[in-house]
């Protein structure tokens, strides 16, 4: 035992100086076990967890132990259980638990689009006839279908309408995304939609003066450039995407081109660059230059620059992570420290998985840091090598462009496989024929339109930006036509990416010939993956939609309706079908029958021998057969999806989302158990 803990104690020795980018990693597992507990701990729990964590780390400072590094990786993933456990506290707000008509009036505090491509509000100061304030949720989040619309919705606008509101709802299927999760960390208390128009209650005030810049700057934007156009440049500069149609939408994503819409560390980055580099060549060219850092003032300047941007863009979760990311490489050029680091990626994760650690478990920030973490790591490596790019200038870029895109799309690929459920297979192609354009040509042009927009001027920037982003969706559109363009993908079981992201990071991090063990994680990540299996059978969590594996992909039960469950499901599956293509593969003789209505449940005659029947509707009460289950809507409600397998004695095995879920905050059965 003596031997086997000096012989841990000399590998942690040897890592001396590089152990500092894995407190991320074992704060990020800490977060990621307070996710996939089934229920929720107490707040005892959590102080008690917070306290050891406190504990372990000052004993890891004072303690001469060649073991001490793995005292402090015990002590970030207790503080990393207890930092999201109180995260998870400090959003708690009211849920609706039943399904709402009525008026709904509230402030608009953010306009975007929603997947069926109809424009969407989310509102605070929230207020719904005969419901208590206390059990009013904080914000709601509403899909206008309105055939006329009424008053457009404005930032700071108090509104008025009549709208369906129900609870956020579940994961799609047992072990899915969780919407209702997701909902609870934004204070989505109720999501719902309209019919009819919106009604001005309460013009807006100068109460929301961030948000309503950024949309009078859209405004201006799109005067100046129309169509998918100004949506694109608008989504570039403000973050504001509602005016950027689904089809757009959909060929950027084909293309692996969606990136370029979110405000995220590439358009930070790139922004933060030029900033710097206009300031220090102005700088160089004055006397200035000769007296003072020009380097460190253009880094703060820039620095600067990038907080305007962080603002203009809304402050989303990713503009927030981006930001985090470049001040801390700008943080170092002003301290003398090398800005492009592991070091620096590390402290940026722990910044943002401080301030949201949510965010760990979102495709946004695993795929930026998996990009970004490759980048530093392959760069650097070339950097310490004999082994250097071209030294010919342009030789030089090209290759920098195409290595730079090659190692991001590779780092982030599984991420977007197991998120999305398919790869652009010509992703590297177009983002080669783009990428560069917009740290060239759109990104500097963009800066330029808005300082010139104070003095009317905005179209000598705008207009140019808009030559590179008319070729970008020229790009997108035409590769997302071509054949093959998008490769449908199987989702992975749970364990695959961790496996993915701890193996790919010990291999990085690591420092020795013990690095290569990083690899077998990696590899029975991709066996686990190949041999991924499908549910048999899955059921909609109000029972209004079934669908059952065959040989020719998943048949579903109707070929319209509960089309985003429809599409969760076949995207899931990864054999592209479209829903009428599944509706087609139905049989009605096969021992599951779907009954969908109150008229078809009015008419239900009973079950025969060994069936599964699922309801949508209340059934009556009518013989049943041996191994006969029948679930309508009676059965179904609190239970969620459900996915069903039959046994080799031929009983019917039954797992439900809400059981893999747990008891937690933001489910609506533990909240009720918690009042």
């Amino acid at each position: 035992m003596a031997r086997l803990r000096d012989a841990i104690a000399g590998a942690l020795l040897a890592q001396r100086g590089g152990l500092f980018p894995f407190a991320p990693v074992f704060l990020g597992l800490g977060i990621g076990l307070y996710f996939t507990l089934r229920f929720e701990p107490s707040v005892w729990m959590l102080a008690a967890s917070a306290a050891a964590g406190a504990l372990l780390l000052v004993w890891h400072l004072r303690s001469v132990s060649g073991l001490a590094p793995l005292i402090c990786a015990v002590a970030m993933v207790a503080l990393g259980l207890a930092l999201a456990g109180t995260r998870a506290h400090l959003v708690a707000g009211p849920v609706l638990d039943w399904r709402y008509y009525g008026p709904v009036t509230g402030r608009v505090v953010a306009i975007d689009r929603s997947a069926s491509d109809a424009r969407r509000i989310t509102l605070d100061r929230v207020w719904l006839t005969d419901v208590p304030l206390s059990q009013t949720p904080r914000r709601v989040r509403l899909s206008l279908h309105a055939t006329n619309a009424g008053v457009a919705p404005e930032p700071g606008q108090t509104v008025m309408t009549t709208a369906h509101l129900a609870p956020p709802g579940g994961a799609v299927e047992p072990g899915g995304f969780d919407f209702r999760r997701h909902a609870w960390f934004l204070r989505l208390g109720a999501v719902g939609y309209t019919r009819v128009p919106l009604v001005l209650w309460e013009k807006a005030g100068h109460n929301r003066p961030v948000f309503q810049t950024r949309m009078a700057i859209s405004a201006r934007v799109q005067a100046t450039l129309p169509g998918d156009t100004g949506a694109f440049a608008t989504a570039i500069i403000t973050g504001d995407r509602s005016a950027i149609p689904q089809p757009v939408l959909q060929a950027l994503r084909d293309t692996n081109l969606a990136h370029l819409l979110a405000i995220s560390g590439l358009h930070m980055g790139l922004v933060s660059a030029f900033a710097f580099a206009v300031l220090r060549l102005g700088l160089l060219l004055t006397p200035v230059g000769l007296r003072w850092p020009v380097k460190k003032i253009s880094a703060a300047g820039a620095l600067a620059v990038a907080a305007v941007y962080l603002l203009l863009s809304g402050g989303n979760v990713a503009t927030e992570r981006a930001f985090v990311m470049v001040a801390v490489m700008l943080l170092a050029i002003m301290v003398d420290r090398r800005a492009f680091s592991l070091r620096a990626v590390a402290l940026a994760a722990l910044i943002v998985l401080l301030l949201r650690p949510e965010a760990l478990i979102g495709p946004g920030f695993q795929m930026s840091f998996a990009a970004t973490t490759a980048l530093v790591a392959v760069f650097g490596a070339i950097r310490d090598s004999t082994q250097d790019l071209p030294r010919h200038r342009v030789l030089r870029g090209i290759a920098s462009v195409v290595l730079s895109s090659a190692v991001a799309g590779a780092a982030t690929a599984p991420f977007a496989m197991a998120h999305f459920n398919q790869i652009a297979q010509f992703g590297l192609l177009a983002n080669l024929l783009t990428v560069p354009l917009m740290g060239l040509l759109v990104i500097p042009a963009a800066v330029v339109g808005v300082l010139l927009m104070p003095f009317g001027l905005e179209a000598l920037g705008l207009k140019i930006m808009g030559i590179g982003l008319t070729w970008i969706l020229h790009v997108a559109q035409s590769m997302a036509d071509w054949t093959g363009a998008v490769r449908p993908i199987m989702t992975p079981g749970p364990a695959v990416l961790p496996m993915i992201a701890l193996g790919a990071l010990f291999v990085i991090l690591w420092q020795g010939r013990l690095r290569m063990m990083g690899l077998i994680p990696l590899v029975l990540a991709a066996a686990l993956w190949s041999k991924a299996d499908r549910p048999e059978i899955l059921v909609a969590e109000n029972g209004q939609l079934v669908g059952v594996m065959t040989s020719h992909g998943r048949a579903l039960s109707r070929a319209r309706g509960a089309g985003f469950v429809a599409s969760v499901w076949l995207e899931n599956d990864g054999q592209g079908l479209s829903q009428p293509e599944a509706a087609a593969l139905w049989n009605p003789t096969a021992p599951v029958r779907h009954i969908h209505g109150k008229r078809n449940a009015a008419s239900y005659d009973g079950c025969s021998d060994g069936a599964l029947v699922i309801a949508s509707a209340p059934l009556p009460d009518r013989p049943q057969a041996t191994n006969c289950v029948v679930l309508d809507a009676d059965h179904l409600r609190g239970m969620g999806s459900l996915a069903v397998s039959r046994t080799e004695t031929g009983t019917w095995q039954i797992e439900k989302a809400r059981d893999r879920s747990g008891a937690r905050l933001w489910n609506d059965a533990a909240l009720r158990q918690a009042q």
